[in-house]
């Protein structure tokens, strides 16, 4: 089989045919047969009428939800798990260095963007405020909305409980805690 010289060849040529008679056919069908369609369908499916009522739409939330009453209950214990995906970039102890973010003792009551001896990106610079429960759940949520242009890579923390037990265990990183609200 292979021994012909002009096997593939006859296959190429097999193949080429085959597909010209396949087109010829279709050709001539087209022409013998021409359906004609119906003007009324045999079966009306009724889609039924949508009307769409914008006063009881749902609003789209445009940050995250609060995380307040969470907090009384909040678990130090889970916030210290959920914190472990933050220790690539930041340490946690009373006098730890700064890495690649800065240490986050003592963060809750604090002025953003000020830690001494980290170099803060310009866009955390723009922070004016404090480091309130509020604040804190804004910025959890997605870092990269609260801190527009941030080099920060963390995407944030959807579930407000792991957000809420985050911010236990930051409170709990303190010499004198902030009060609940």
């Amino acid at each position: 089989m292979f021994n012909d010289p002009l096997f593939f060849n006859k296959l190429a040529a097999a193949i080429i045919g085959a597909a010209l008679i396949a087109m010829t056919a279709a050709f001539i069908t087209s022409f013998v047969y021409q359906p004609t369609m119906p003007e009324k369908q045999a079966y009306s499916i009724d889609g039924g009428t949508v009307v769409a009522n914008i006063s009881q739409a749902t609003p789209i939330p445009v940050g995250p939800e609060t995380i307040m009453p969470l907090l009384a209950n909040a678990s130090v214990s889970s916030g210290q798990k959920v914190a472990k995906k933050c220790t690539a970039c930041h340490t946690f102890a009373k006098g730890g260095k700064n890495r690649i973010g800065p240490n986050l003792w003592q963060t809750i009551g604090k002025r953003q963007a000020v830690a001494d001896g980290y170099g803060y990106s310009s866009a955390f610079k723009k922070l004016k405020g404090k480091w309130t429960y509020a604040e804190l759940n804004k910025f959890l949520w997605k870092p990269k909305k609260y801190v527009k242009g941030t080099k920060m890579s963390f995407v944030g923390l959807k579930k407000a409980k792991d957000r809420a037990s985050l911010i236990a265990y930051m409170r709990s990183l303190s010499d004198n805690p902030q009060p609940l609200p």
